[in-house]
């Protein structure tokens, strides 16, 4: 059973969706009770560091979240998610995150430039990881693949945590990994045929 923690910041049927597709069975839920019965946890989300903190600390998913990642049960992080097992995010004049992992999240720079072309952000739509290490989650993914992106802000962490980068104005860590926990700054779930190979391949891993 894989667990999907509710913590009202994000559209979760998307990813329930994509689960039920390749055949794996989910449960949503924001009670740290059910989720603990759960093989492996999806911690997605879109919105605010700053709301999305606060509602899981009033659910106690935040020290959920600690606990499962401190035993090694599988974790996926997505978007938000990636960014919030992070130790800080300058997202709304700064705000406190899991610290799961040690990293910071910034917004992009104003202005972002490509040459003399000024680039929107947020960064929305497709765009390429070029993935700097082997890892079973991303397994058999064709380099010239793209994914599905919608953000502002860009984690910035580790070299030895990044497994893989993307141009945007400049280059950002899109991807890490570290021990039981991947994480994507992208939308796996909304990124088509290499999202569901994630997914997938995330259903199977025993790290």
């Amino acid at each position: 059973m894989i667990g999907i923690i509710d913590y009202q910041a994000g559209n979760l049927t998307s990813v329930a969706r994509a689960l039920d597709y390749l055949g794996f069975k989910w449960i949503i839920s924001s009670d740290p009770e059910v989720l603990f019965s759960c093989e492996r946890i999806v911690f997605p989300g879109v919105g605010a560091a700053g709301s999305a903190m606060k509602s899981l600390q009033r659910l106690e998913l935040d020290v959920f979240l600690k606990e499962r990642f401190q035993e090694g049960i599988p974790l996926l992080g997505i978007c938000l998610g990636t960014q919030i097992i992070l130790e800080e995010s300058m997202e709304d004049e700064g705000t406190k995150t899991l610290g799961l992992i040690p990293g910071r999240v910034y917004r992009f720079p104003d202005p972002l430039l490509y040459g003399e072309e000024r680039l929107k952000v947020p960064h929305m739509g497709w765009n390429k990881v070029s993935w700097v290490k082997d890892h079973p989650v991303i397994a058999n993914l064709d380099p010239e693949f793209e994914y599905y992106f919608v953000h502002s802000y860009y984690p910035v962490i580790e070299s030895k945590l990044v497994l893989g980068m993307t141009f945007y104005g400049i280059n950002f860590s899109s991807a890490l990994a570290y021990k039981n926990l991947i994480a994507f700054q992208f939308h796996p779930e909304k990124s088509g045929r290499p999202g569901l190979e994630i997914l997938k391949n995330f259903g199977k891993w025993v790290p």
